[in-house]
């Protein structure tokens, strides 16, 4: 909590440290180094020079800027700004007529009376500090509003992905049941308790679903295992023409992904790599090696199918490329080959998960 507390006063630090190095540096230091005594009245012109200073800054930067200059009013913005130099110089003009000060400072660098006045002299050097502190102020706004431009746009970028995130993760949990669900369906009439066993295995990847993709990310073990369990469901409805192989990391460090990221690849193969009547395969390997991650998915081309992953009803790998596009970028390399010499539809994914 202190540490929050002195994060939020930062900035006000900032400008008492910088307001009391400049205050010494322009209005006391060098009257310090004059080998005379000056005036009480002086110290006092200082002060209130210094509160016009003050003013004028921040009227600059927290009104003249933001009501004008961000707003294209250039010419009448350089009015206003030469107008409040011009109201501190009177304002001084006026404390060094009331105090008598050109007077006073003859007389203290002067005792003896001689020499002749110079009632003038601090215009110049009144004039110089005074465009300076107004420039400054309007550097301190423009890189500010600049800053805060940035992080509005950064946030709206977040803010945006994480709405297409969510919106691409619900594309893919409602595809993927609706398969499911056909699939159970047809087992029904075939084998009751095949059946069962499938809604039990349904169950426990719904757990997974409901309960792991709520949060941005999982674990890789429990990635593997939701696929593995979508594997055996979809083998329950398999004949023995199709061969299904599976490869997992040994041993497999966990390491957060995100979840149903792996599902859509697999699941393309079993759309497009499953013959009915021809004998057909499907290859799954999912490599490790700290934190790469790779994974090479094979399947038996048929004619008739059409296995690629952007045309046909692959919206889940369509989404799929979209999700690592947000969550990975520059940082996975997917390619894809429609026919390897095997005649096999080829897909691999190498991420980094770091």
């Amino acid at each position: 909590m202190a540490f929050i507390k002195l994060r939020r006063d930062f900035p006000l630090l900032i400008h008492m440290l910088g307001w009391g190095l400049l205050g010494f540096a322009l209005l006391v230091y060098q009257p310090l180094s004059w080998e005379v005594s000056m005036p009480t009245l002086f110290w006092v012109k200082q002060g209130i020079y210094f509160s016009l200073l003050i003013g004028a800054f921040y009227l600059n930067s927290k009104v003249l800027v933001p009501r004008l200059l961000f707003r294209d009013r250039n010419s009448l913005y350089i009015l206003s700004v030469l107008g409040t130099a011009t109201l501190v110089i009177l304002c001084l003009w006026g404390v060094e007529r009331g105090f008598n000060l050109s007077e006073l400072v003859h007389k203290a660098f002067h005792p003896d009376g001689g020499g002749r006045v110079k009632r003038y002299g601090w215009v110049q050097p009144s004039i110089l500090t005074t465009l300076l502190i107004l420039g400054t102020s309007t550097s301190v706004a423009v890189v500010q509003k600049w800053q805060d431009d940035a992080q509005l746009r950064q946030s709206l970028e977040q803010a945006r992905i994480g709405s297409e995130l969510l919106f691409l993760k619900a594309q893919i949990n409602p595809h993927f049941f609706f398969n499911t669900l056909n699939n159970i369906y047809a087992l029904t009439l075939i084998d009751v308790e095949a059946a069962r066993e499938a809604l039990h295995r349904l169950s426990r990847m719904m757990r997974y679903v409901l309960y792991e993709t709520g949060s941005d990310t999982t674990t890789l073990s429990k990635e593997i295992s939701f696929v593995q369990d979508y594997i055996q469901l979809m083998q329950l409805r398999l004949t023995d023409k199709v061969n299904v192989t599976l490869e997992q990391p040994k041993p497999l460090s966990d390491v957060p992904v995100a979840p149903m990221l792996l599902l859509p690849f697999v699941e393309n193969a079993f759309k497009h790599g499953v013959s009915a009547l021809l004998p057909s395969r499907i290859f799954i390997g999912i490599r490790q090696q700290g934190q790469q991650l790779e994974m090479e998915v094979r399947n038996t081309i048929f004619p008739e199918k059409n296995p690629s992953l952007e045309m046909g009803n692959g919206i889940g790998l369509a989404n799929t490329r979209r999700r690592l596009d947000l969550l990975y970028p520059d940082r996975y390399q997917l390619s894809v080959i429609p026919e390897t010499r095997d005649h096999e539809y080829l897909v691999h994914l190498s991420l980094n998960l770091s």
